[in-house]
């Protein structure tokens, strides 16, 4: 799929956590929309996408000028006490446009001059390594959170095809917590997976959170259940999957690996 990309100076970078994302007091999308175009994201079923006439995974906005925006917003932020930020809501900070706009990039840089008391990066994209350097000043103010729903890249290519391979994720992992920033893997929402899937992990990482369709979406499974969701798992016999108590089965198998404080259930694994 062709993707297109439209620049845009957005009047506002800053928005109010709410919903799902209440434990911050602000989310931020570098972009809007998202060419990763998974199968299952929620984001589909929102105005942002519902309200544009293409289709979601076809175009992308830029936001330019995005890092001075942000700057001055930080500030008036902190004037009034704790920031706290979960990028991205809606979004990939690092979906294969950022690998040439740099809009991610710069918003960390900002961040390095205007720090907030925490920021959680969600992405289930390699390009996350790039800035390693960043990252690593943030120290202790920052979390990657990798995206890796599930252990088999044929499941992967089943349900989201223009996402990055598995292997990539988890060596993107790996090259994270060598290089000494807190990580954490977010089997969200879960697919099948194997059984060996733990064992894979449990080098990676010591912080684990697991979420469905029905604790994640926002609208107790809703928004899911509109995007058809249930036909994929038919396709490839594996309805078992798409059940809400699915969930638990990967929850039994992580603490075969994992201690009972390094697993997180939905909302728990992604608070500040």
């Amino acid at each position: 799929m062709t993707v297109q990309l439209n620049y845009k100076v957005p009047k506002t970078l800053l928005n109010k956590g709410s919903g799902f994302l209440s434990g911050y007091t602000h989310t931020l999308n570098p972009y809007t929309g998202c060419s990763f175009a998974c199968s299952y994201c929620y984001v589909r079923q929102m105005p942002v996408s519902l309200f544009r006439k293409e289709d979601w995974g076809s175009w992308v906005d830029v936001k330019k000028e995005a890092s001075g925006i942000l700057a001055k917003e930080l500030q008036r932020a902190r004037k009034k006490g704790k920031v706290t930020i979960f990028m991205s809501s809606s979004t990939d900070p690092y979906q294969p446009a950022e690998a040439r706009e740099l809009i991610t990039r710069s918003l960390l840089e900002t961040m390095l001059l205007h720090p907030p008391d925490f920021v959680l990066v969600q992405t289930r994209s390699p390009l996350v390594t790039r800035d390693i350097d960043l990252l690593q000043q943030l120290g202790d103010r920052v979390r990657v959170s990798m995206t890796v729903e599930t252990d088999q890249d044929h499941i992967r290519k089943h349900f989201t095809p223009a996402a990055p391979p598995i292997a990539g994720r988890l060596h993107a992992l790996k090259q994270l917590r060598d290089a000494g920033i807190q990580t954490q893997v977010a089997i969200a929402p879960v697919l099948p997976s194997s059984d060996q899937f733990a064992v894979t992990l449990r080098p990676l990482v010591d912080r684990v959170c697991i979420d469905d369709y029905f604790m994640g979406d926002g609208s107790e499974g809703k928004r899911t259940r509109r995007l058809g969701m249930e036909q994929l798992y038919q396709e490839i016999g594996l309805e078992q999957w798409i059940q809400p108590g699915a969930y638990k089965r990967v929850v039994e198998q992580m603490r075969t690996q994992f201690a009972e404080n390094e697993i997180y259930i939905s909302q728990a694994g992604f608070e500040p």
